[in-house]
């Protein structure tokens, strides 16, 4: 009979090394039709998210000190055009502990710091796949803010002036998977170049659409 109980030891053991065992998936998403043609180029406006267990996972604008990580269904983000999925690794994490994970780093991504040039989507997706696989999302992603750091006249026109946009209300409502709410306010007209439409552009957040915060961990 002791052999048996052994076998069923592994057998559970292997069983939850699987559920461990997860890929970490960058999914990118064009903010522009206009990236068909330069991304030959080299060049596009891009948003990503980092999917890890089934969810996808990105940072986007509000006005509050609170966090800007969301949740999404994979391939899904609201407001923008699914283009491509790079594979970055395997990892071996549970469940559970990525939950953990994630609410950590979202203490460190507050809506209210989202910076277009500085500390964007693409910022946080390359943080958070090196501290979980060592491995950097690939440069083209993110080029065109590394460009506009030494350039701003880069930028397109689009980026700089907006006529319309719309914000989240953010509410502090928490909830029992650990996420907070969003809802979306009506838009507001606006004719001057300012930090606000910076946030908006690289936000799913500014536009409607269900989006659920990532709780971030009280320290």
């Amino acid at each position: 009979m002791e052999p048996e109980t052994t076998s069923n030891s592994v057998s559970e053991s292997n069983g939850n090394d699987k559920n461990c065992e997860t890929q970490v998936v960058l999914n990118v998403y064009d903010l522009t039709p206009l990236n068909s043609y330069t991304v030959w180029f080299g060049v596009g406006i891009f948003h990503s998210g980092i999917e890890v267990h089934g969810k996808e996972y990105g940072f986007g604008a509000h006005d509050f000190p609170a966090s800007g990580v969301f949740e999404v269904e994979p391939k899904s983000c609201p407001g923008f055009i699914y283009r491509s999925s790079i594979s970055l690794g395997r990892i071996t994490m549970l469940p559970s502990e990525f939950r953990t994970f994630i609410e950590n780093a979202a203490s460190e991504y507050h809506g209210d710091t989202y910076h277009l040039i500085s500390k964007n989507c693409n910022h946080f997706t390359d943080d958070i796949s090196w501290r979980l696989t060592g491995k950097h999302i690939p440069g083209w992603v993110n080029r065109l803010a590394r460009l506009g750091s030494l350039c701003s006249c880069l930028l397109p026109e689009s980026l700089q002036v907006s006529t319309v946009k719309q914000l989240p209300e953010y509410h502090d409502c928490s909830e029992e998977d650990g996420t907070e709410c969003l809802s979306t306010t009506t838009a507001r007209e606006s004719t001057e170049i300012d930090d606000d439409h910076e946030k908006s552009l690289l936000s799913p957040l500014a536009v409607s659409g269900d989006v659920s915060f990532v709780k971030e961990v009280q320290k």
